[in-house]
């Protein structure tokens, strides 16, 4: 009986540390946004729209994202708490990438198959696509430069 109280215990203990890198994103409404960032959902929603907001912790700092949809593709918008635009995704077609792009996503995926690629802007500057790669039924996230080439440092 003591036995099983500890297993339970220690599971119950693991999973309550575990609990806040699991629940960092968090759903929202658009009126729980800050003034700053609502202003910004509503300049970059334009013509879009919007599947939803949330909030998350990244190194310390609250970061906003609106999903929307333009023209039929997804579109993520990350920002700050004023409302400065940290980094765009957008969905993009693997056949619309250019030759360079697309050969280097697919040696990063090896032999997994690439299910979505995202072109990453941040600044106004594309930085990167990045490729969800399934792989023996699990997923992983890979990344390449604008020019195709491996980056120094994950975007």
């Amino acid at each position: 009986m003591t036995r099983s109280r500890f297993v339970v215990g220690a599971a119950l203990a693991a999973l309550i540390l575990a609990l806040p890198t699991i629940a960092q994103e968090k759903k929202l409404t658009k009126d729980q946004l800050p003034a700053a960032v609502q202003k910004t959902v509503d300049e970059q929603s334009t013509g879009a729209t919007v599947r939803g907001y949330s909030t998350e912790k990244e190194d310390g700092r609250t970061i906003y994202e609106v999903q929307l949809t333009v023209n039929g593709k997804n579109r993520d918008v990350s920002m700050d708490t004023a409302g400065a635009v940290i980094e765009i995704e957008d969905t993009v077609d693997f056949a619309s990438l250019p030759d360079a792009v697309q050969a280097g996503l697919k040696k990063k995926a090896g032999a997994g198959k690439i299910l979505k690629v995202e072109a990453l802007t941040k600044k106004d500057k594309l930085v990167a696509y990045e490729a969800v790669v399934e792989t023996a039924g699990k997923k992983k996230e890979v990344q390449v430069g604008s020019d195709g080439k491996p980056l120094a440092h994950e975007e």
